[in-house]
């Protein structure tokens, strides 16, 4: 099942989406389950929303691929490394990536994303799949050289706007083989696949519910394969992801 939210007759809807067309269903999928209302419209008139209400959780994970030869090199974690960005930095497909007015290098970062959809508290990583309700597609946009100046990840990762989730999110997709790739005005800069990941998904939800709890709706970023690359005003960015089609952006400047 594909599910999206978008904005229909001045509310935030839930649809199951099939070709062009979105089934309206009632309240939140995530946490109530799928209650068809009878409604549908046409997909391509649709506004989208970020896939997941405003007051989710945003978990990252950080260098959770191997380090390309090109690359800055480093010792694999001897466990996931965590850190959180904003619930305000979610944007839907198609909203401008806003680009702060601070010294060095932003970077795209397409990724895979987990949406929990239970309730999930020191899960054991063999119960650990059994909390998700499907994948999307992510940008863990980055000001890089903040990061490094800060030595803390919050403040650079937490902007508004950088966060771009969607479109939809599908309950189906096998994620331990996901192509992933980024492109920057058509040409692509970044691939991998999550067979490649160093913690997959299971040990990642394992591990953050030993410290948090997460909630239906609660996503989890699962990393980056490397080849993040500057983004600057003007650059269109487009992350695609098998099984999950595209989730595309502008860059501009913060007005």
């Amino acid at each position: 099942m594909r599910i999206t939210r978008i904005l229909h007759e001045g509310d935030a809807r839930y649809g199951s989406v099939d070709g062009d067309v979105i089934a309206l269903l009632r309240g939140n999928p995530i946490r109530d389950g799928v209650i068809e209302t009878g409604e549908t419209i046409v997909a391509s008139s649709a506004q989208l929303l970020p896939p997941v209400e405003s007051s989710a959780s945003i978990i990252g994970i950080g260098m959770n691929y191997p380090p390309r030869p090109d690359g800055p090199q480093f010792p694999p974690p001897q466990e996931p490394k965590m850190f959180l960005k904003a619930t305000g930095s979610a944007i839907a497909p198609g909203q401008a990536i806003e680009l702060p007015p601070v010294d060095g290098e932003m970077i795209h970062e397409g990724e895979l994303a987990v949406v929990i959809g239970r309730t999930a508290k020191q899960l054991p990583r063999a119960d650990a799949l059994n909390a998700i309700f499907g994948y999307t597609i992510a940008n863990d946009v980055t000001a890089r050289d903040q990061m490094l100046k800060d030595g803390l990840w919050a403040r650079a990762k937490s902007y508004d706007t950088f966060c771009p989730l969607g479109p939809v999110i599908d309950t189906e997709i096998d994620p331990a083989r996901a192509e992933i790739a980024t492109y920057v005005n058509g040409e692509l800069r970044s691939s991998g696949n999550t067979r490649d990941l160093l913690f997959d998904v299971a040990q990642l939800i394992s591990h953050v519910s030993q410290v948090l709890t997460l909630h239906p709706g609660d996503v989890i970023l699962t990393g980056a394969p490397g080849g993040a690359r500057t983004i600057v005003p003007g650059d269109d960015v487009e992350i695609v992801i098998s099984g999950l089609g595209s989730l595309q952006n502008p860059v501009v400047a913060r007005p």
